[in-house]
């Protein structure tokens, strides 16, 4: 692996395990064991390595939320797209635990997440939820669409902190997602029609064991 690919990813780790405030150029390149002037060879500074991470989560996102072209969505897409967003907070926590202080050491990582919010994420959610209910899953009407894709992204955005603030000293996992997973599906419970109920019910229990 390039020296260059070698610090971002080695930054990633480090950053979700100590948090992206106390660790400095210094500890990245003492950790990869190289010298701060290599690391200043490829990065002028640490908020240029946060943004190159922001632009990994970006290509994730985009990735694994896309909405099919050639079909409408099916009830396991929930499923689907509850894994790949949970997935991305876990791989990407660092970036949730202090949104507000990243956005005021990079303006650029602030325009381009508020661009992708707007433009791209709730877009796609809401036409996820649009289709939802044209195939008949769900009963809900257009004025709620824009709020629940809201509350989804709300939960799904701030739940590894949240976690964290009211269970301080149990360590956060992968597992920690399941139970966001579940905590996002309450809100889509009450949409479920009847027929569905059996088939909401089974991609519930995708996460009962956490």
């Amino acid at each position: 692996m390039k020296t260059y690919d070698r610090i971002i990813q080695e930054s990633l780790q480090l950053f979700n395990e100590h948090g992206e405030r106390p660790i400095t150029t210094n500890h990245i390149a003492a950790h990869l064991g190289i010298s701060p002037g290599n690391l200043y060879y490829h990065f002028r500074n640490k908020e240029e390595i946060v943004y190159q991470i922001f632009l990994m989560y970006l290509e994730y996102m985009r990735e694994h939320l896309r909405i099919p072209e050639h079909r409408l969505l099916e009830p396991d897409d929930l499923g689907r797209y509850l894994d790949a967003a949970f997935a991305a907070m876990w791989q990407y926590r660092f970036m949730f635990y202090d949104l507000p202080g990243l956005f005021s050491r990079s303006p650029q990582l602030r325009d381009d997440y508020h661009s992708y919010v707007k433009n791209e994420l709730g877009p796609i959610l809401a036409k996820a939820l649009g289709q939802f209910a044209a195939i008949g899953f769900m009963d809900m009407k257009p004025t709620e669409i824009v709020p629940l894709a809201t509350n989804t992204w709300l939960v799904v955005k701030f739940w590894f902190a949240f976690q964290q603030t009211i269970h301080p000293d149990r360590p956060i996992s992968e597992e920690t997602g399941k139970i966001g997973a579940r905590q996002v599906l309450s809100l889509f419970k009450p949409y479920v029609k009847p027929d569905y109920l059996d088939k909401f019910e089974a991609i519930e229990a995708r996460y009962r064991n956490s």
